[in-house]
């Protein structure tokens, strides 16, 4: 696992650590197939944009990642062509936000 997947996945996260990495490659898959945009509204909210086809997935991902990172909060909301996923942390989990976002970021198409 790389230094970026690992503060990605804090102390308090209770998913095994064997299946971090593909956890990740989940996450890896639905910014490649589906992210549009993201933006950073504030340090402990993320905002992404994607492919409302990639509805059904992503709800499913969100919510195994939050049975493991209790301290994340995920809402979806339509947004015109896009769906719209609100990603919110406390601040003592800003980190793990910021991680993610790198990760997202270089997946966003250009």
């Amino acid at each position: 696992m790389s230094t970026d997947d690992q503060q990605w996945a804090p102390t308090a996260c209770t998913l095994p650590t064997a299946e971090r990495p593909l956890r990740v490659a989940e996450f890896d898959d639905l910014f490649t197939t589906a992210l549009r945009d993201q933006q950073r509204p504030s340090p402990t909210r993320l905002r992404w944009y994607l492919d409302p086809a990639a509805e059904t997935v992503a709800r499913e991902l969100t919510t195994r990642e939050s049975a493991c990172c209790s301290f994340f909060t995920f809402s979806f909301t339509p947004d015109g062509d896009t769906l719209r996923l609100d990603i919110e942390v406390p601040d003592t989990q800003v980190e793990v936000l910021d991680a993610l976002a790198a990760r997202a970021a270089g997946r966003v198409p250009r």
